[in-house]
């Protein structure tokens, strides 16, 4: 099985399990509005029910597949053009992490805490052995020159063949969050706590 393929598996699983999740926590119906921040259509083919949904990426969304239940708009999660509470839910999977700083982390997350009457946003934690994205034990606990070093050994780096650049700036996106600081972020929100044997692998904060 090459790396995608691996990856694929362990997302979809995980993935299927935190939309089963999600939709007991809010009860939701093909009228709910929801603005996913960063995602695609991929999470919500996991559940029964699919909402009304608000894709905002700031990719092109040339790649996209429309859906009966989707609209897709090009925007920035540390600026939404949105209304204060004009969501049901402000919905974000994966993507807080890969915006380079914490006061970035802090623009996103006021801006989901306002724009959604209710909030739901997954993000890896730090505190978990596994680094998630460059699928390697422990290389996220170590100083930035190893991870610099390290990474072409990885099985991110060994299916991707990065050069220094393409390093530098993946590790540069990447800032893992702690418990403390995502109870900071989100401190109207119960924060939840995803395991896998036995360890904290997510958090995630919500807001009914």
């Amino acid at each position: 099985m090459n790396f995608r393929k691996l990856t694929s598996v362990f997302m979809r699983h995980f993935r299927k399990k935190r939309m089963e999740q999600f939709e007991q926590l809010f009860k939701i119906g093909t009228n709910t509005r929801v603005i996913d921040v960063g995602g695609t259509e991929f999470n919500w083919n996991l559940i029964s029910q699919v909402p009304k949904v608000l894709l905002i990426n700031i990719a092109d969304k040339s790649h996209w597949n429309a859906g009966l239940n989707f609209t897709f708009e090009i925007g920035d999660g540390t600026n939404l053009k949105y209304a204060d509470k004009s969501f049901d839910i402000a919905y974000s999977n994966s993507v807080i992490e890969h915006l380079f700083t914490y006061e970035n982390q802090k623009l996103f997350a006021k801006e989901l805490r306002r724009v959604g009457k209710s909030v739901y946003v997954q993000t890896p934690a730090r505190e978990f052995f596994i680094e998630p994205h460059l699928v390697t034990p422990f290389i996220h606990w170590l100083p930035r020159k190893w991870q610099l070093k390290l990474a072409k050994y990885t099985l991110w780096g060994l299916w991707n063949h990065p050069d220094k650049q393409q390093i530098n700036d993946f590790l540069g996106e990447i800032r893992l969050i702690t418990y403390p600081e995502f109870k900071e972020l989100f401190p109207d929100c119960e924060i939840i706590r995803e395991r896998f044997l036995g360890m904290t692998k997510s958090y995630i904060a919500v807001r009914k």
